[in-house]
């Protein structure tokens, strides 16, 4: 019954900047684990950035280690993804996931979430 909704998706160009964000329809984001994940047609969804239920642990792919930053605020049960020096390889629709366990955790493959967005497109121009 859990709902994630992004927003913040848009066009920019390479070099340029965006920042999503991800509401849960949750009681409270602990103990949720997130993460972000994104997609291109034909290809499969993959991880981006992920973040543990405490927020004091994070992980990214390594073709985005720099330039992105998770982040979470419990309090108002968000995610959000920071994304700087945008490239035209990161084009994809982005989503955000979210996992339940009280074990501290971060997880870097979709198989573990069980809850997503819609997804949000990010299209990054040459």
């Amino acid at each position: 019954q859990v709902q994630l909704v992004e927003s913040g998706g848009g066009l920019v160009q390479a070099g340029g900047s965006l920042r999503l964000s991800c509401t849960a329809s949750v009681r409270t984001l602990y103990p949720y684990a997130m993460g972000w994940f994104r997609q291109i047609p034909g290809r499969e969804r993959e991880f981006v950035a992920a973040i543990d239920w405490s927020g004091g642990s994070t992980s990214y792919t390594d073709s985005v280690k720099g330039r992105f930053t998770i982040s979470r605020d419990n309090g108002k049960n968000t995610v959000s993804l920071q994304m700087n020096s945008l490239k035209p390889e990161d084009t994809a629709v982005y989503s955000c996931a979210a996992r339940w366990g009280a074990a501290v955790g971060v997880f870097t493959t979709q198989d573990w979430y069980g809850y997503w967005g819609q997804g949000t497109q990010v299209t990054v121009s040459s």
